[in-house]
């Protein structure tokens, strides 16, 4: 039975830690890139537990192993992870209902990744339920950055509730597309 619960220990930071390195472009074939997806930024066990401080990420569970994640991440910490501190700069530059988006109140999917052999079963959404369940008192909105290289989480987010905002590319010259799920 899968629980879906907040990151409440070491030892589910550590899953987390744990499942992000099975999935990291450097431990995947381009053929498991291509058709099972990636995630593309490595966390240190210091700035995931910073994070979950501030707020807690969402984790699937079962037998006490993390076999899915969100991580949780505001604005405060758009400096502490350098590879996402662009994705940061075009919030500030895009407008959103109004306002520039980092004039409202959002959560970012700071990553999301389900184990292989748990794909497909519904956990990417049922961890999106419990994460909006979790945050929607708090945040107008999650937004993400999803490389446009990575069209299964793409098309995994569109059939959550996400929808594309923009896009740009950055200065690897990566094509990113910003994804927005509005909770108003």
């Amino acid at each position: 039975m899968i629980q879906y619960t907040t990151a409440q220990s070491d030892d589910d930071l550590r899953g987390i830690l744990e499942l992000q390195a099975k999935n990291l472009t450097r431990s995947l074939s381009a053929v498991e890139i291509s058709s099972q997806g990636f995630v593309t930024v490595e966390h240190s066990f210091e700035s995931l537990k910073k994070l979950n401080e501030t707020e807690r990420h969402i984790i699937a569970k079962q037998d006490n192993r993390v076999v899915g994640y969100i991580l949780s991440m505001t604005p405060e910490a758009r400096d502490d992870i350098p590879v996402l501190v662009p994705m940061f700069r075009i919030f500030d530059e895009t407008p959103y209902q109004g306002k520039m988006i980092s004039d409202h109140r959002f959560i970012v999917v700071g990553q999301v990744c389900v184990d292989r052999d748990f794909r497909g079963q519904g956990l990417f959404d049922n961890c999106y339920r419990a994460y909006r369940e979790y945050h929607k008192d708090k945040y107008a909105f999650a937004i993400t950055e999803i490389a446009r290289a990575n069209p299964r989480s793409l098309n995994a987010h569109k059939r959550t509730g996400f929808r594309e905002l923009r896009s740009y590319r950055d200065e690897n010259d990566t094509d990113w597309i910003v994804v927005i799920w509005n909770w108003d």
